[in-house]
């Protein structure tokens, strides 16, 4: 099993979602982040003042995945978050060593 973590512009989220549900993903965890990478965030007026914004608002998607699932949930992901240009975000993929479902204690691959 996998984890994929991703991190992707704010207004990409729909269309991730809906690019995951096309290749089988039934849940995912969203969380609101803040970050810079290459991007090195920008500056902004705000009343005559100049000031620098550092930290971009994100998204960070997660996803339990199986083996089988992971390699087109990140070309979902990938193809449905580009625009082609710095800031469009990264994909994570990491080990998931066991998962658990708390209603039913399902475990493994059953209970993603």
């Amino acid at each position: 099993m996998k984890l994929l973590t991703a991190i992707i512009r704010p207004h990409k989220l729909d269309d991730v979602r809906e690019a995951l549900q096309e290749v089988g993903i039934q849940g995912l965890t969203v969380t609101e982040v803040k970050g810079f990478g290459r991007q090195m965030g920008h500056t902004e007026l705000y009343r005559g003042a100049e000031y620098k914004i550092e930290f971009l608002p994100k998204i960070k998607v997660e996803v339990g995945v199986t083996e089988a699932q992971a390699g087109p949930a990140c070309e979902a992901i990938q193809s449905a978050a580009t625009t082609d240009k710095i800031g469009d975000g990264k994909i994570f993929v990491s080990e998931l060593e066991e998962v658990i479902r708390i209603r039913t204690a399902e475990t493994g691959e059953t209970a993603l």
